[in-house]
């Protein structure tokens, strides 16, 4: 009986270390050849199995696929496309199930967040259902870090990273000028349901008085009144404000400060502006100059400051993600499981899809000051060691060097072709 392919794809946002999950796949699957044929790539996640537009790993080297270890976003392309229920596009099944024959492909790996989760979940529950023998396993991935059952994503120790240590440095420029120029500066960074990212920045504060002086979650509701006091006193005080906000930052009725009433493909409200709105309305009731900027994509991709702690689960969860499948589990994904020991320590342990799809894991209102707004010794005790540790890439004439693949496609095997 011929050994059966696998087939491993990118979803959803992309971060500084979700091609070091890849490289697990890959490399950890490369040692099974008497269990693993080859590994397919999906080009663009999903969008990739549908139209049947494959990408064949083995005709990589050993150094390119180890190359991901250090290279941001995803070498193989990734996409915002849920899959709708069977009952509502039985069409999308079909086909999966139809390429996956074509190419005897009977290993799915998934990396993603909670949508993600929810795609793999609906494969496995196809696959069961018509008889094709298909092992599903999730591997995780989102820099917000909403995943329940894990006790942190892999992406966010990075983005973490990156937003404390920026955080930081502008605080510094803005206290350097805060005589006669610029009293507020504020830092948008993503997180729509969850503050996670937010809360990172408070890592950036050692002592009494050290920036950010405010973060605004989403988990509180945000008060007009109160905001406005708060910043006010902190410029009487410090001579400055640092302001670091969640995108997600919405009212006590739950409209977002920053909705735009559009829509993404997974049915999420597009959110953008709020760091200009903030900055307006402190300019309009309290005159101070300001400065803002907007994290957006540089704090996903900068590989350059990644944390070697996220580095390694990631690369770990893809290598567990291939050894789970090997043992016969499916439906599953690998998780962080922390230590219990002062000295910071993980493993790797596995939860059900089923408990994991299109759930968030929110920040605990114990990492949250009384106030609403900062972080508490516990959040402190928790974030501090998923940022430990520099993993920088290999360098060349000033600038990073990044694995760059041929991607070459598999040939297609299926007359018809889909529309995605």
């Amino acid at each position: 009986m011929p050994r059966k392919n696998a087939f491993y794809a990118q979803s959803g946002g992309v971060t500084a270390v979700i091609n070091a999950s890849a490289c697990g796949v890959i490399e950890t699957a490369r040692k099974h050849r008497a269990h693993i044929g080859k590994v397919y790539a999906g080009r663009n996640g999903i969008i990739g199995a549908l139209r049947e537009d494959l990408i064949d790993t083995s005709k990589e080297s050993k150094a390119a696929i180890h190359g991901l270890l250090s290279t941001p976003a995803g070498a193989f392309g990734s996409c915002r496309h849920k899959l709708q229920s069977v009952e509502q596009n039985p069409a999308e099944y079909q086909r999966l199930i139809e390429v996956f024959k074509a190419h005897n492909i009977g290993y799915f790996f998934y990396n993603g967040g909670g949508d993600s989760a929810d795609t793999c979940l609906k494969v496995s529950q196809l696959s069961e259902s018509l008889g094709y023998p298909l092992q599903a396993i999730h591997v995780p991935k989102t820099i917000d870090n909403d995943l329940p059952l894990t006790d942190n994503c892999p992406g966010f120790g990075s983005v973490a990273k990156y937003i404390a240590i920026s955080t930081r440095e502008a605080a510094l420029d803005v206290a350097s000028m805060c005589e006669t120029s610029t009293k507020v500066f504020i830092l948008e960074v993503m997180g729509r349901h969850a503050g996670w990212i937010a809360a990172a920045a408070g890592l950036a504060a050692e002592r009494e008085g050290d920036a950010p002086h405010i973060i605004l979650f989403p988990e509180i509701a945000f008060n007009r009144e109160k905001f406005l006091a708060r910043v006010k006193r902190t410029v009487k005080r410090c001579g400055y404000c640092v302001i670091v906000a969640s995108e997600g930052a919405q009212y006590k009725d739950g409209t977002f400060l920053a909705e735009s009433g559009l829509k993404d493909a997974f049915g999420h409200s597009q959110l953008g502006g709020l760091a200009p709105n903030l900055a307006q309305m402190m300019k309009s009731e309290l005159g101070h100059k300001y400065h803002w900027a907007v994290a957006d994509y540089l704090q996903r991709s900068a590989r350059h400051i990644a944390s070697q702690t996220d580095v390694d689960q990631a690369y770990a969860l893809g290598q567990a993600a291939v050894e789970f499948a090997l043992r016969g589990d499916n439906a599953v994904m690998p998780c962080i499981v922390r230590g219990k020991g002062k000295r910071y320590s993980w493993s790797i342990g596995e939860a059900p899809l089923q408990d994991v799809a299109n759930r968030e894991k929110k920040m605990p209102r114990n990492y949250i000051t009384r106030d609403g707004f900062n972080i508490t010794e516990a959040a402190r005790d928790y974030l501090a060691p998923l940022i430990v540790g520099e993993a920088y890439p290999q360098y060349r004439k000033g600038m990073p060097q990044y694995a760059q693949l041929k991607n070459v496609p598999v040939p297609r095997k299926l007359k018809t072709n889909f529309k995605v």
